[in-house]
């Protein structure tokens, strides 16, 4: 069995079933084989299963289902810094993808490597959540520049501080990270009123001159 035939198999199976929600209990009293290929071969870097893998090649409506057990919560600072280590280490070159990804591997990419800090700062990494939240600064910035939809956000760095985080709590398995963050940022930004910056070398209004001001025609 291959990473790929596990997945048909469990796809099948959930295409015959068609269960309200599954986890990795259910997969494993209808396939232990696929269980037992999980739980040897499919794991994060920092030694724990990888569901996000296994959910992420899933299809889009079964993806949607998977309902995970609620994560330890970290208690060692030490194990903290070594497990968001391990993640950053081994995607150091690839971190320039927060900034300027160039083709679709690299947003992949992206989406792996933020799903594994998710999952940390879930359990209660704080050195992860600052990490991510530091490298989706980039990717931020980057998307106000480029769609006038979320230029709103402009000047309310607090509140997108706030988006994030939130998100970074909610989220739970639709394959990718990043596409849930800008959706929720679109949808939030419909209700933000234009940040508007005005320049001081700039007259008030067209009647308003300094020769008017000069003669006292500011004075009620």
């Amino acid at each position: 069995m291959d990473f790929d035939g596990m997945i048909q198999m469990i796809g099948d199976l959930l295409s015959k079933e068609d269960p309200e929600a599954f986890s990795s209990s259910w997969i494993l009293k209808r396939s232990s084989p696929c269980y037992r290929f999980i739980w040897k071969n499919v794991r994060t870097d920092y030694g724990t299963v990888d569901w996000d893998r296994v959910t992420r090649a899933l299809e889009w409506k079964f993806q949607r289902r998977w309902a995970p057990r609620r994560c330890r919560r970290a208690s060692d600072s030490f194990q903290s810094a070594r497990e968001c280590n391990i993640v950053l280490e081994r995607y150091r070159s690839k971190l320039y993808v927060f900034i300027s990804p160039q083709d679709e591997p690299d947003r992949c990419s992206r989406d792996i490597i933020s799903i594994n800090l998710v999952r940390l700062a879930q359990c209660g990494n704080e050195l992860a959540k600052r990490e991510l939240l530091s490298l989706l600064s980039f990717t931020i910035d980057d998307w106000l520049d480029r769609y006038c939809f979320l230029s709103r956000w402009r000047g309310y760095d607090a509140e997108i501080r706030m988006q994030v985080e939130q998100c970074i709590r909610r989220y739970r398995y639709s394959g990718s990270f990043i596409r849930y963050l800008f959706r929720t940022l679109e949808y939030a930004a419909r209700g933000i009123p234009p940040f508007q910056t005005h320049s001081l070398d700039e007259p008030v209004s067209r009647s308003f001159t300094a020769q008017s001001y000069m003669k006292g025609d500011h004075r009620s």
